[in-house]
């Protein structure tokens, strides 16, 4: 019998696979899936079943456990059927376990694992460098909750700004991932302990994973996420040329309609009569009529009297037999 690692090796998972054999095949996804609000116990139900169940994309969700189950290779994904919204929700619950849940478990377990006496500097120096560390993540994180997510639910409520604030997102990843290497160093290379310490050999390892799990969603934030911003931000600049032509349009169409005295005016125009005769003829001042004159010109961008004479017969305002030719 080919066991449940062996086949899901063989290729991407899909819809129709039961999400307890896609768990059981790759524990990490079990953090994921709690990322994107699906909780233990969907028995033998689907990928499609449970998402369905949870309120949850489907095809989002399955992008995400691929692309993890794949290497999470830095490299751009295919997002023509990922949601934004979707994504947006699992990104900001990532952030809550890593700030909530996640650094205050590891300085829990750090503060009883390390010598804290007075003797002990490098302990000191070892808990204030991860607490640094903590900060500098957080303050990331809330720079992308305030600003980059705040500006991807514009898009999502179909307001479209200029500024790009997705090519943010990445700027400062590198640095955060390179903390916990250091944190690590320290531990490893610098930290005295005169026997074996398992509960400080925990904590690193907590740090190892933390690291791994951390490095997967900055790639998931620089690869899914901003390509899929990327793909709202067209969609967005398409609406938004097409409502300015559309606008466009519609003044063209406004500034085409003459009024009715424009009407009679080229009406005059087309039987040869001078501003002087249309003046009279309408009970108007020449002034009137040089105005009324100036704003036909504007309105059809046609400033001579024979085009104003063809517009006229074309338009059924005049009958040839009334031109003067």
């Amino acid at each position: 019998m080919i066991s449940i690692k062996r086949k899901f090796m063989a290729g991407q998972y899909k819809l129709t696979d039961k999400l307890s054999y896609v768990i059981a095949n790759d524990y990490r996804l079990l953090q994921i899936m709690s990322r994107f609000g699906i909780s233990l116990g969907f028995g033998e139900k689907t990928i499609t079943d449970v998402c369905r169940q949870c309120g949850v994309n489907a095809d989002t969700f399955l992008t995400v456990i691929n692309y993890v189950k794949d290497g999470a290779e830095n490299r751009p994904q295919r997002v023509e059927h990922v949601s934004v919204a979707s994504l947006l929700d699992y990104l900001k619950r990532t952030h809550a376990f890593f700030l909530s849940f996640l650094f205050p478990n590891i300085r829990f377990h750090l503060l009883n694992a390390i010598d804290c006496s007075v003797q002990n500097e490098i302990a000191f120096l070892v808990l204030k460098f991860f607490d640094e560390y903590v900060e500098e993540v957080r303050k990331h994180m809330e720079y992308e909750e305030t600003t980059v997510y705040a500006y991807v639910q514009k898009l999502m409520d179909g307001e479209f700004v200029s500024i790009e604030n997705s090519q943010l997102l990445s700027r400062h990843h590198e640095a955060i991932e390179s903390k916990l290497k250091e944190l690590k160093k320290l531990f490893m290379q610098y930290y005295p302990q005169t026997e074996i310490n398992e509960k400080l050999n925990a904590v690193i390892i907590s740090i190892y994973q933390a690291e791994e799990d951390l490095s997967i969603h900055c790639l998931v934030e620089d690869n899914i996420f901003v390509p899929a911003v990327r793909r709202l931000e067209h969609q967005a600049k398409t609406r938004q040329v097409r409502t300015e032509e559309e606008s466009d349009a519609m003044l063209v169409s406004n500034e085409e309609q003459l009024s009715e005295r424009e009407k009679e005016i080229v009406v005059c125009v087309a039987k040869g009569l001078s501003n002087k005769e249309i003046a009279d003829t309408l009970c108007l001042s020449v002034n009137t009529v040089t105005t009324h004159r100036r704003n036909i010109a504007r309105k059809l961008q046609i400033h001579s009297a024979a085009g104003l004479t063809i517009y006229a017969i074309v338009n059924k305002l005049v009958t040839l037999s009334e031109v003067n030719i």
